[in-house]
């Protein structure tokens, strides 16, 4: 299927590693222009050579905090008119709720409410004007299904959720469509390092920590971020000009409710 996005620009945020650069590539493969973004200059200049190689895409790396203004600067700077957004960002580390300081929480929502937020009014008029903009925001399973210990990242992005819902709607007519991806047990460093966390607090090693993480899936294994990519790249598609304002779970069926 030609998702007709060749040639269109895509930034995605946070896609050194993982979800990000899952996207990324999935993104690349279909012909978008890709400007990614990391802390590290090293790696991410590592992943935009393979991507680049893998995939024969225009990929601009540019390594700033995306959760500065002078980083989103940089990225729209070298994106020029983004027809692509997709909004990634690291989630706050695992903390009992009774814990989290002031100036924690707000950290915790500048980089999973606030930054997402700038970074659709900064580009949506563009879209807007040219008839078509795909804007898809990675957050997480638990905007449904919330996780102990995780109450700041579900807090923040559930936020972001409902604050994009009515800009979603105003939209639309436009050919401009926001998502939500709600990633569930996807194979990358941020679930390494939550099952660790786990195994720590309860005395089990990590093997065991992971075991248990599976079978708690209806899939009975961990989601990659080829899969996760694919599903981005749909939703930034075409033929996704009807699908908006939607939070699409990809857990492999851990989330039992039935809406």
């Amino acid at each position: 299927m030609d998702l007709g996005i060749a040639g269109k620009t895509a930034l995605v945020c946070a896609s050194s590693r993982g979800l990000g650069r899952g996207c990324a590539e999935a993104l690349a493969r279909e012909g978008a222009r890709v400007i990614i973004n990391g802390l590290d200059p090293a790696r991410l200049e590592q992943t935009a050579s393979a991507l680049r190689e893998s995939t024969g895409a225009e990929i601009i790396a540019i390594a700033v905090d995306v959760g500065t203004e002078e980083g989103r600067a940089a990225l729209l700077e070298a994106a020029g008119d983004v027809d692509i957004l997709i909004n990634n960002n690291g989630g706050p580390s695992p903390s009992d709720f009774r814990k989290l300081t002031h100036a924690q929480i707000l950290a915790g929502l500048e980089a999973n409410m606030l930054t997402p937020i700038a970074l659709v009014q900064a580009v949506i008029d563009g879209m807007i004007a040219r008839k078509f903009g795909r804007i898809v925001n990675i957050t997480s399973m638990s905007v449904k299904m919330p996780i102990p210990m995780l109450d700041l990242s579900s807090g923040a992005r559930i936020g972001l959720t409902g604050f994009l819902a009515g800009v979603a709607r105003q939209v639309a007519a436009d050919n401009v469509t926001i998502n939500n991806l709600l990633p569930g047990a996807i194979d990358t460093d941020r679930i390494t390092a939550l099952d660790t966390k786990i195994a720590e607090t309860t005395g089990r090693d990590y093997a065991e920590a992971r075991a248990r993480r599976e079978r708690s899936i209806a899939a009975r294994r961990l989601g990659t971020t080829e899969e996760f990519g694919a599903a981005c790249a749909f939703l930034c598609s075409r033929q996704a000009s009807y699908i908006t304002g939607q939070s699409i779970l990809i857990d492999g069926g851990a989330y039992p409710g039935v809406l």
